[in-house]
Formats: C-alpha cells, structure tokens, sequence
C-alpha cells in the first residue's frame, strides 16, 4: 500500500536556477519514508534506540522528469515492494498537481547495531503490503568503471554540517556532493541520477573524488584516504534551455 505525504517545497531547497536541488528532493523522499515508517510502528529514533536497528541504505537510482520550484505543491508517494534475503526495496514517487515530476527506486538494508548482522527480509518488525516497483529509464546497474581510468576530480572533506546520528554523512548530500564536481553544473538541470553506498564518509574524513565520462552521464567514484571505496556513482544532467 501506498503511503502519502504533502509538501510546499521551500525557497532554500533551490539553486541558481530556481530549480530544487537533487539533494532536497532525496531529502523529501526520505522524510516521507520516516513518515510512513511512523505509520507502521517506530520513528527512526525508536527504531534504533528501543529496538537497536537501522535502516542503512545500499542504493538508489532517482530520475527528474521535470524541474520543482519554490512553492509547488507536491505529493510524495512512498510504498516498498517485494523483498527477498537482506534487501529491503522502496520506491518513491513525487507529483505535482498529480502529474508525476520525479521517481526512485532503493535498495536497503536492516542493521542489528549491537550484533552488526544484517535482519533478512522476513525478520523485520515492519509488515506494509508490497507494491510493484516502479520503473525508471536509467541502466539497470552501474557500469564500472576502474580508478585508473577516471581523472582527480578534487577531496572533500566531511564536516559538521555532513554528519547524522551516525557520526557518518548523510547519503542525502551526495546528490549535491557530485553536482560540485560536475563541470559546467550551474548551466545544467540533473535528470538522473545512481547511487551506491558501499563504505560509510565518518567525520573528519577527507574523501577523494574521481570522475569519467560514460555514454550515460559522469561516474564518480569517491574513496577514503586510506583507499577504501566509499561510494560509486552516475550523474546525469542536460544542458537548461
């Protein structure tokens, strides 16, 4: 079953170009997950502090049909499909005026803190009626590509204002993230975007980010200082008219 949340978009999730950023909208879909897990028993908090789980994410992919600008009306829709093993899959849908604008598809994971072992599928707390996933005009899976063959990009250091509960970045900046080292961005509107998260970015950290070009879009990979590879990435834009 589908779960619904309304929004005014604010001014100060927009740039140059009045358009919301790719950040604030993963930003508003997952608030709208928050929401729907409420819903069904635990806030996040709860979740973690009375039960000892969190949900960590591994993937998503988010395509943007169309800009969003400060004001618009939207609904966020949010529903998890069919899991299986220790991938828990939702997808999102944002519309305006009922006209869809954005969509994403993601894959998580359910972690015991105090165990680090990740709950299968079927022994989350959290029962909601799957729905089919939704699909979006973007590769099924990320092409890799290897270090060697990307160029230096540029380090990014995580901050303060990066960080969560988890002392780690928060994956909602990382559209953001890979907007700033994508050339030529402020005359460019981001239709598409991959995502997946394979090491968490702790504070303090500096991260070194490389960038390639593909058939698709750019590809990032961005690695700790000690060479741990934290996440990979696709981004694609077009030029605003």
């Amino acid at each position: 079953m589908k779960f619904s949340q309304h929004y005014t978009v604010k001014w100060h999730d927009t740039d140059l170009n009045r358009c919301v950023t790719p950040s604030a909208i993963l930003m508003y879909m997952q608030e709208t997950a928050g929401e729907h897990l409420k819903s069904l028993l635990f806030s996040m908090d709860e979740l973690r502090d009375r039960m000892g789980l969190a949900f960590l994410l591994s993937s998503i992919s988010i395509y943007i049909h169309e800009p969003l600008y400060a004001d618009d009306e939207i609904d966020v829709q949010t529903w998890v499909c069919e899991s299986r093993g220790l991938s828990y899959n939702r997808c999102f849908c944002i519309l305006r005026d009922g006209k869809t604008i954005a969509e994403a598809s993601s894959v998580w994971g359910l972690l015991d803190i105090a165990n680090h072992r990740l709950l299968k599928a079927d022994e989350s707390p959290f029962k909601a009626e799957p729905e089919a996933p939704c699909q979006l005009p973007l590769p099924r899976r990320l092409q890799v590509l290897r270090t060697e063959d990307m160029e230096e990009a540029g380090d990014r250091r995580i901050v303060y204002s990066d960080i969560d509960y988890n002392g780690h970045m928060n994956n909602t900046h990382y559209p953001n993230l890979l907007c700033d080292f994508t050339p030529d961005i402020c005359k460019r509107r981001v239709k598409g975007l991959m995502l997946s998260f394979l090491h968490e970015a702790a504070y303090g950290h500096t991260l070194r980010v490389y960038r390639g070009e593909s058939a698709d879009g750019l590809r990032f990979r961005i690695v700790d200082a000690d060479g741990t590879l934290c996440t990979e990435a696709l981004l694609c834009t077009e030029e605003i008219q």
